[in-house]
């Protein structure tokens, strides 16, 4: 499939690659700031030269997201935007999965996808409860 107005053949081949243009530019120079910072502090690229566990990244991508959420919008410490930290963690750990170099040290598997499909399950069954019309025969 084109998804591309024009019939040109160089936009049909880019039609068959990772739809890039849909990365809004904001969040990549956003992202890129953090990183900045982050390669000031330990070095560019520095998870793919010595492996890196997923726990720190997932806390400090918590971290960040918790502090936006309460309220904050950029760390203090670099003036970048927790959002932006937190996409950064992200980035790290998907090139880090990608490389080969990432530790897995997650628990063991949980019950979140459960109890997320229960709840849906029960959201699903009161919406179709209360839209029911009443029987006043």
């Amino acid at each position: 499939m084109n998804r591309y107005p024009d019939n040109n053949p160089k936009s049909l081949q880019g039609s068959k690659k990772v739809p890039l243009e849909l990365v809004p530019p904001t969040a990549i120079h956003y992202c890129a700031m953090a990183m900045e910072d982050g390669a000031r502090k330990y070095g560019p690229y520095n998870w793919r030269k010595i492996p890196v566990s997923v726990t720190p990244y997932y806390a400090a991508a918590k971290r960040h997201l918790d502090a936006f959420f309460d309220g904050e919008e950029c760390a203090s410490d670099s003036g970048v935007e927790h959002v932006a930290h937190a996409m950064a963690c992200c980035a790290i750990l998907l090139d880090a999965m990608a490389c080969g170099v990432l530790i897995d040290d997650r628990p063991p598997k949980g019950a979140t996808a459960k109890i997320q499909a229960e709840y849906l399950k029960n959201k699903e069954v009161q919406l179709e409860a209360s839209n029911r019309v009443p029987n006043c025969n």
